[in-house]
C-alpha cells in the first residue's frame, strides 16, 4: 500500500507549481487498492501563516479535483509530538542550546583561523557552544535570550554510522548530513524546525513515499539521519523538477499573484485546463 503526501504551508495562495506538485503525490495513489493521499498543513511559522490561506488552499484541492484522508494534519497541533522526538535526541545528549546571534556566528565563521566546511546552505556551523564561553552561555540562559536547539551532527553521524535513501527520480543516495554542520531543530520561541517536524509526520501518518520539489532533495540527507536517530520507518523518494514559466524560465512562487489558482480560477480558466496545463490532463 502506498502513502503519499501534499504539504502546503498556508503564507499564501497556491499556484501552478503546487498544482502540479499535488497532482503529482496523487498520481502514485490507487484508491482502489487501499492507497492513501493526504494533505498535512505545514504551519510552524505562526509569524507568516493565516487561516485564509489555510483554506484557500483546501477549497483549490478540491476544485482540482483531489480528494484526501481526513482529517487533515495541521503541524501547529502537534508540538507534543515534536517535543517527545527532541527529548529522545536531547537524552541521547545530541542537543545544544546556541545563544549565538546571526552575526556573531558570522563573524565567527569568517574569522581567519576558522575555515568552515561549505554545505547546501553555505557555511556549515558546528561546536557553536565551543566558542562562548560557559559563563557567558549561562548568563545569557539566565536572562531569557533566544537561542537555537542545534543538533551535535558529528556525533549523531558516528551514532548512525553509513546512511542511504532510495529516490525514484535519482536512485539509490547515500546520506551526507554533515554537510549542513549542527542543524537547528527548534528555537526558544518556535518549537520545531522544518527538518524535525516532517520527519516525524510522515512517519506517523504512515507515508511511505515522499513527493516533493528537487529543491527539497538536498534536506533529505538531514531527514534521513533523524529517521536512523529516532528509529522511525524510512520511506521512498521521488524529487521531481519544479514547474517552471514558460516565457520567463522561473518557477513559480507566491509572489506571482496572477498565476495563483485564484487567479486563474477568477479568470474563467478551468480545473480541467489547469490539469492538462501541468501534466495532468
Amino acid at each position: 500500500m502506498t502513502t503519499t503526501r501534499f504539504a502546503p504551508s498556508p503564507t499564501g495562495l497556491l499556484h501552478l507549481g503546487h498544482a502540479y506538485s499535488a497532482l503529482h503525490a496523487a498520481s502514485f495513489v490507487d484508491r482502489s487498492g487501499g492507497d492513501r493521499f493526504l494533505v498535512r498543513i505545514e504551519d510552524i511559522d505562526r509569524t507568516r501563516c493565516r487561516p485564509e490561506f489555510e483554506a484557500a488552499i483546501l477549497d483549490d484541492l478540491a476544485w482540482l479535483g483531489l480528494a484526501w484522508e481526513q482529517p487533515v494534519r495541521r503541524q501547529s497541533d502537534q508540538m507534543n509530538d515534536y517535543r517527545t522526538a527532541l527529548d529522545r535526541l536531547d537524552d541521547m545528549g545530541l542537543l545544544y542550546k546556541c545563544f549565538h546571534s546571526r552575526k556573531e556566528l558570522d563573524d565567527a565563521l569568517s574569522a581567519p583561523h576558522h575555515r568552515p566546511m561549505m554545505g547546501p546552505d553555505g557555511p556549515a556551523v558546528t561546536g557553536t557552544d565551543a566558542l562562548m564561553p560557559a559563563a557567558e552561555r549561562a548568563r545569557r540562559e539566565a536572562t531569557g535570550e533566544p537561542y537555537a536547539l542545534r543538533l551535535r551532527m558529528a556525533e549523531a553521524v558516528r551514532r548512525t554510522g553509513p546512511l542511504t535513501w532510495s529516490d525514484r527520480s535519482h536512485g539509490e543516495q547515500a546520506a551526507r548530513p554533515e554537510l549542513f554542520g549542527d542543524v537547528v531543530l527548534a528555537r526558544k520561541d518556535v518549537a520545531t524546525s522544518y527538518h524535525l517536524a516532517v520527519t516525524v509526520d510522515d512517519a506517523l501518518q504512515g507515508v511511505t513515499l515522499v513527493t516533493r520539489g528537487e529543491d527539497l532533495f538536498q534536506a533529505t540527507h538531514v531527514h534521513r539521519l533523524l529517521q536512523a536517530l529516532l528509529d522511525l520507518p524510512v520511506p521512498d523518494y521521488a524529487h521531481h523538477p519544479l514547474l517552471v514559466d514558460p516565457e520567463t524560465g522561473r518557477r513559480f512562487a507566491k509572489r506571482d499573484r496572477s498565476l495563483t489558482l485564484k487567479a486563474l480560477r477568477d479568470g474563467g480558466v478551468t480545473a480541467a485546463e489547469i490539469r492538462k496545463r501541468v501534466g495532468f490532463g
